[in-house]
Formats: C-alpha cells, sequence, structure tokens
C-alpha cells in the first residue's frame, strides 16, 4: 500500500473519504476533487473559495488519538510496544522520509520556503493534508482493531494524500514510479526516483536529494570534473556513481600502505574527510585462471590495509587472523 504505483482506485477512495466524514459525525463533502500531485492539489485548494475550513482534526487527528489510547489500554505498554513493533514500526522511518520528502518538495516548488505571507499560506496548506498511502505504517497498527479509522484506511488503500475540508475533499493520486535502494531510500541515477502522473518528481541517489541536471551529467564525469566540486555531499555522489576504484586508476593516486592482505589507498578530497580504500585480491581463481580484485571502503583513519580488511570483519587489526582465504 505504501509503495503503491497504480492508478488511484477513485470510486473506492472516495466512498472512503465519505466514510471518514461520517465516522467523524461530519456531512460528507459537497464534492471531491481529484489532483495529479502533492503539488497539483495544493495549487488546487489555493483557488479555492468555496471550500470551507480543514476537518482534519476530527476527521484524522482525533479519531486516531482515541484509538491508539484505547488500544494502548487494552495491550499496556509493553503489549502496545511489542504490538507496534510487529506491525508498523518496520515501515514506519522509510514512510515518514519519503512524506517529507514530499512535504519539502511541494514547499520548494511553490514558494513555500520562505517568510513571507505566501510561503506560510503553503506550509499551512500542507499540514491540513492527510497522507493517504504514507499513512499506512500507523494504520497497519489498528488494522482489525475497530472500524473507527475504516474511511481512513480505505482512503490508504486506494489513493495518495488527500485534504479534507468541511464542503470539499482534495484527493491526489498515487506516484506512477518509486525507486528505492535496499535501505528504502530513494535512489536512482538515470531519472526521478519518485514520480507523479503530471511530471511532478523527485531526484535522488542513495537518499541524497539531487537536481535531474545533476543526474544528466553524471555520465560524462571526470576526476577533475569531480575534483571540482564543492559541495562534499554531491562528490561523493561523483564518486560512487563514477567507481572510487576507477578513479584510483586514472587520477594518479598512490598507494599508501601494502602488507600480506592487500594495498591501502588513499584519495585526499578538499574541504572533505579523505576517502581509503583497500585493494584485494581473491585467491580463488575464475573459471578463466584470473583472479577477481575487490575494493572495500574503510575508514578515513585506517593505516595499514591489514587493519582496513580487519575492520570489514569487526575486528581489531591485532586479532585479524583468517586460517585460510577463499
Amino acid at each position: 500500500m505504501a509503495a503503491a504505483t497504480r492508478p488511484a482506485e477513485r470510486a473506492a477512495a472516495e466512498a472512503g473519504v465519505r466514510l471518514a466524514y461520517r465516522t467523524a459525525g461530519l456531512a460528507a463533502p459537497e464534492r471531491v476533487l481529484w489532483a495529479p500531485s502533492p503539488l497539483a492539489a495544493v495549487r488546487l485548494i489555493r483557488e479555492l473559495t468555496d471550500r470551507g475550513p480543514s476537518v482534519r482534526e476530527e476527521v484524522r487527528t482525533w479519531p486516531w488519538a482515541e484509538e491508539r489510547r484505547r488500544l494502548h489500554d487494552v495491550l499496556g505498554p509493553t503489549g502496545w510496544a511489542a504490538h507496534w513493533q510487529a506491525t508498523g514500526a518496520a515501515l514506519w522511518d522509510t514512510t515518514r522520509s519519503l512524506a517529507e520528502r514530499i512535504r519539502d518538495a511541494v514547499a520548494q516548488a511553490d514558494g513555500g520556503t520562505g517568510d513571507g505571507p505566501a510561503a506560510g499560506a503553503v506550509r499551512l496548506l500542507l499540514l491540513d493534508a492527510v497522507l493517504g498511502q504514507h499513512d499506512a505504517a500507523w494504520l497497519a497498527a489498528f488494522d482489525g482493531h475497530g472500524d473507527r479509522l475504516a474511511g481512513l484506511a480505505a482512503v490508504a488503500r486506494h489513493a495518495g494524500w488527500w485534504w479534507p475540508y468541511a464542503r470539499v475533499a482534495v484527493v491526489a493520486e498515487r506516484p506512477v514510479a518509486l525507486h528505492r535502494d535496499e535501505a528504502g531510500r530513494l535512489d536512482r541515477g538515470d531519472g526521478p526516483a519518485l514520480a507523479y502522473p503530471d511530471g511532478f518528481a523527485l531526484h535522488a541517489w542513495r537518499g541524497m536529494p539531487v537536481t535531474a541536471a545533476f543526474l544528466a551529467g553524471l555520465g560524462a564525469l571526470t576526476p577533475e570534473r569531480i575534483r571540482q566540486e564543492r559541495n562534499a555531499e554531491l562528490r561523493r555522489v561523483m564518486l560512487e556513481h563514477y567507481g572510487y576504484d576507477r578513479y584510483l586508476a586514472v587520477s594518479g593516486a598512490r598507494p599508501v600502505h601494502r602488507d600480506e592482505t592487500g594495498v591501502l589507498w588513499r584519495i585526499d578530497l578538499p574541504d572533505d574527510e579523505d576517502v581509503a580504500m583497500v585493494e584485494v585480491v581473491n585467491s580463488a581463481p575464475e573459471p578463466d585462471g584470473s583472479h577477481r580484485t575487490y575494493w572495500l571502503r574503510v575508514p578515513p583513519a585506517t593505516r595499514t590495509a591489514r587493519e582496513g580488511v580487519a575492520w570489514t570483519f569487526g575486528l581489531h587489526a591485532d586479532v585479524y587472523a583468517p586460517l585460510a582465504q577463499t
């Protein structure tokens, strides 16, 4: 649900919206309007003059607080903690981080990052949002424990973010693309990591926000271009994409230590910590008789190749003594 990229199921989502209003003791919204992205939704809401006040507290905040209190009372502190770990905890960090990234991107795109009235208005509209599919983590903790949150859960299953107002509800489509790394961070090197139907998108490399222009330039990287980059975080992205081993090979880097475990290399980067790598050779031959070389990233303060290899095994160099190489 949280990672769904299918088009919203609009009829089911609208039924969920109306159920959420009814459960909160409110009249159903006169209209349910759709937007292709959270950014488009914010822009649509800014143009609406008849939406009425936000009813987010009645629809989302109060029902959630009451259900959490009820379930906490039933399970007790220890039981609640165990229940949370078994349900929503694993999904919480990634969905919360993703929602924050979307919120920041909407604010930046629509002038919500300054201190003026317009910026304040955008930030307030973002606070009015119910996060739909990105509320999946905490909704999972209440699944099967009462129907007070059934409307919210229905919208989360079938749509993206939505904004409940007294007379109008605005619902956003789900994204059409989502790319993440093994840690759940937004990650894509050849396009947007998160994209919506109208082109609103987030670009990222292993969780770090980057621009589309930056990604487009990764294919033409040179060691000189990497050295010239003044932003240390972007320079690390460049090195990861270019390849530390390749950079070492073409940048004239020299080894700083060599022993029977491998070769320690160091890359000096301006305004950043050094990059230390240990070059090791697999003793087991490949089918063609060659031996594959591996590059291990180790802490910048590493002084010897043995210390670096030991660190990759969680050991101190003094106790690292492999019985056999494989």
